[in-house]
């Protein structure tokens, strides 16, 4: 058997300012944004370059229900972990544009990491992981 996770949603207030926050602070590709009329919605993926993987689901928060969970999909926890092969070019990158890192890097047992937030408040591991070597 061999299954694999596909799309992560994640829950947004805009289509078009996550999709710049994504693909020009992130540098993420858009993977693909579809109207789909039947549900008044659109289908919105992205990805960090060089990806094959699993894809975010930028997902509009279309019920007020779902409002209050815009940038708190984890209850404050980190929530995401974008994976780098080269940590300090990334995170220099990321701070030049504008992110926010809310913990400082430090250097674990198995790599490097840091802390930051997306545009809602989401947070995110930034991580490089010690080659197995």
């Amino acid at each position: 058997m061999q299954q694999t996770i596909l799309h992560i949603a994640l829950v947004v207030r805009d289509y078009d300012e996550a999709i710049a926050f994504y693909t020009q602070k992130l540098h993420f590709t858009l993977v693909e944004d579809t109207y789909q009329p039947e549900q008044d919605k659109r289908w919105v993926l992205v990805a960090p370059p060089g990806s094959s993987g699993t894809t975010l689901l930028l997902a509009r928060a279309s019920k007020p229900e779902q409002e209050p969970f815009i940038g708190n999909q984890a209850g404050g926890r980190v929530f995401l972990f974008l994976n780098t092969d080269d940590f300090w070019r990334d995170y220099n990158e990321m701070i030049s544009n504008g992110i926010r890192f809310i913990r400082e890097p430090k250097h674990a047992p198995y790599g490097w990491v840091a802390v930051f937030e997306d545009l809602y408040g989401n947070l995110w591991d930034l991580v490089q992981m010690n080659s197995a070597g």
